[in-house]
This record gives C-alpha cells, structure tokens and sequence, in this order.
C-alpha cells in the first residue's frame, strides 16, 4: 500500500485503487482487459495478430530434437534459382522435415572465381546460422553457442576470412563461459 491508499496494479503497475481480477490486483483499465480475455477470447485472438507482430500464444511442436540427435540423411526440399544484382546466378536449395524449412543452402555456378571466394563463405555463413534458427523454430532443437561457433567455423574457406574472425571472438566466449561457472 502507498500513502494514498491505493496500491500498484500487478498487470500494468499503474498507482491506482485496484481490485481482484482473474487473480490479480488490477486497476479498473485492467480488469476490463482481463475480463475482455476471458469473456471474448476469440476476439482477442483475431485484434493480436492485427496489432502485434509475433502470435498471441506461438504454437509448440512437441517434436524434441536432442543436441546430439543428426537430421536424416536425405530431407525434403526445394531449389530456387534467383540472379542478383550483378546479374549472378544463385541456387537456393530449402530442405524441409514435414513440410517446414530446417536448412538452407546457397550455390551458383561461379563458385570458382576467387573474386567470389569471400562473398561465398559469407554467404555459406549465413545460411548455416539460418539452418540453425529454423531447425530451433520448427523442430525446438536447442540452439546454442558451440552449435553456432560449429557452423560458423565450418563456412570459413581461408585463414582470416570474416567467419574466421567471427569464430575466433566468439569463440572467446566460451573460455569465459566456463570460467564463469567454475
């Protein structure tokens, strides 16, 4: 209680006179929210993804990938060709596990120009990173520094290129993760 006589509404911390609602000391702004949420829930499921840029409750897979646990040998997929800007061919591949993205990798028919030697093993890089996140999205692997450090490591082409910079900072990361939690 504050001096006034009032006390903070546990939902949006406003100093205000509250009262039980849904099992929280709320202010009267938030008892009608919680009541609209219990009262009309389908209408807050239609007004969140209109207002809100992520869903109201992200649907959980129950499908668990543990860390050690390989994807299949052969996956699903789907091959894009895209031309960028410099007029380039690029070949997308987009392997799926039940219908949704787990890796992506990227290629074009010039991978033997040394001018594109450095483009590439960034790109590899980055495709390896997006493989990591949707296979976290999708199949709830857990996603974790050695994965990223792994993969990151694997896309480097040559000493000192940007993924073997990247892995050796990041990888100084773990030294002081384990000195941490000695």
């Amino acid at each position: 209680m504050t001096t006034s006589g009032t006390t903070c509404c546990e939902i949006c911390g406003a100093e205000k006179k509250i009262a039980k609602s849904g099992g929280y000391n709320a202010c009267p702004t938030c008892r009608v929210i919680i009541s609209n949420i219990k009262n009309h829930p389908q209408t807050i499921k239609k007004l969140w993804p209109e207002l809100q840029d992520e869903p109201i409750l992200p649907k959980r897979d129950l499908k668990k990938i543990q860390e050690e646990l390989e994807l299949p040998e052969v996956l699903d997929g789907k091959r894009y060709m895209t031309v960028d800007r410099e007029n380039n061919k690029w070949y997308l591949s987009v392997s799926e596990v039940d219908g949704q993205p787990v890796e992506v990798f990227a290629s074009t028919a010039f991978d033997r120009d040394h001018e594109l030697q450095s483009r590439i093993s960034n790109l590899t890089t980055i495709t390896r990173l997006i493989s990591l996140m949707l296979r976290h999205i999708f199949l709830n692997e857990p996603l974790t520094l050695q994965k990223c450090l792994k993969q990151i490591k694997r896309s480097s082409r040559q000493r000192n290129d940007l993924p073997d910079m990247l892995y050796g900072v990041l990888n100084r990361y773990t030294d002081m993760q384990g000195k941490t939690k000695k």
